[in-house]
């Protein structure tokens, strides 16, 4: 990984499971120190990490830390609509509840059959081909976006386009000019998608919200919400599952146990996410006013950053944090963050990781990587971790 990784988003240079080491010696002497962290404008600047476990969950579910984009970020995203992750209360909590609807467990639940038959269907074109096959396109990456196609009522055929624009709008590498020319292309996308919906209301979410709540939302209320649950829909569990993957394969006396024991399936996936948190930071938010964060003083202005791995890494969170353990014992992790920002469809990426990752691992139970460790690459300057490419072969 490059030196000039801010320490938020940087990984561990011999492992890239795990938070930079220097994580662990700030939430030992300092959980909430001085750091520097990147913008989606490019820009370097100071914010107070937050690397322990409880102050994580303090900072993360504390009213006086604003989402609000500063001008500068705003200049380039825009206002931002709907975009929950970028609201506060009041906004965000109208918007959250007319969705909240859409990802209760009965409602995933009842999609549960028709993932089946999308994992099934993956599974034989990648058994058909024949290996070896990189992962990440084959498997990892179409399941969520053909799943957030069809909640969303955006066509399968358009995934290559918004797969590119998650991608850009993810990489922290490129100018403001390229982020602004992205944001105008999604918005430009998803504002022709809620025009198709306005006119003619789907069964899916923005049909949905249309029929049931067209009135209280506009335009640009909808294509935010879009927006965000494409990206957020597909890129995070598509990352899950290649990491995932990786790790047992790195692991297997425990893949074995996930691919035949369906007992230890839901304990596995939540020490997935806990031991990968693949997100690397919640969004960089702004204090409002001067407060205490675990005994330390924010002051109006400053920005707060929570490291989310090095929150899951804590020792006073479990015993031995750093030892991978599907057995253990599920915790209460900050994986999907805490708070009234807490992932919203933290349920239907449970439910794609409990059915893809077992399945993959029974349908080829001699799944290997196809390539020696060391020529895997990995994400940099990123939000979210995530192996670029991963070849195996059975």
């Amino acid at each position: 990984m490059p030196e000039n990784v801010p320490l938020p988003i940087r990984r561990d240079a011999t492992c890239p499971f795990s938070p930079d080491p220097e994580m662990a010696r700030r939430r030992e002497t300092d959980p909430v120190s001085t750091s520097q962290s990147l913008l989606p404008t490019g820009d370097l600047i100071d914010v107070r990490l937050v690397t322990g476990y409880g102050a994580a969950r303090e900072a993360l579910a504390c009213p006086h830390l604003s989402s609000r984009p500063d001008a500068k970020l705003r200049t380039l995203i825009g206002e931002q609509a709907g975009f929950l992750v970028a609201m506060d209360p009041p906004d965000h909590t109208r918007v959250r509840r007319l969705l909240t609807g859409e990802f209760t467990v009965r409602r995933i639940n009842a999609f549960r059959p028709r993932f089946v038959e999308l994992v099934d269907g993956a599974l034989d074109r990648m058994e058909q081909a024949g290996g070896p096959v990189d992962l990440m396109t084959a498997f990892a990456l179409p399941l969520p976006s053909l799943v957030i196609c069809e909640l969303l009522g955006v066509p399968y055929e358009d995934r290559a386009d918004f797969q590119r624009h998650s991608n850009t709008m993810l990489d922290l590498s490129l100018t403001m000019e390229e982020q602004f020319a992205n944001a105008m292309e999604m918005h430009t996308y998803m504002g022709d998608l809620v025009a198709a919906q306005r006119e003619n209301p789907g069964a899916d979410i923005l049909g949905m919200l249309v029929r049931a709540h067209g009135d209280e939302l506009s335009d640009d209320d909808l294509i935010g919400i879009g927006n965000l649950l494409l990206i957020a829909g597909h890129e995070t569990t598509a990352n899950m599952l290649g990491l995932g993957t990786l790790l047992l394969l790195r692991h297997p006396d425990q893949l074995a146990r996930v691919r035949e024991e369906p007992e230890v399936v839901n304990g596995a996936i939540e020490e997935l996410l806990r031991y990968l948190s693949i997100v690397n930071n919640g969004a960089i938010r702004t204090a409002t006013e001067k407060f205490a964060l675990a005994g330390q003083v924010i002051h109006e202005g400053e920005r707060v950053a929570v490291s989310l791995p090095s929150a899951n890494r804590d020792p006073a969170l479990m015993a031995e944090p750093d030892t991978f353990d599907v057995t253990r014992r599920p915790s209460a992790h900050v994986a999907f963050g805490h708070g009234i920002h807490q992932c919203l469809g933290q349920q239907l990426a449970r439910m794609e990781l409990r059915l893809a990752l077992p399945a993959l691992l029974r349908r080829f139970p001699t799944l290997r990587l196809a390539v020696p460790h060391e020529e895997l690459r990995y994400r940099e300057l990123a939000p979210v971790n995530g192996v670029l490419s991963l070849p195996v072969t059975w």
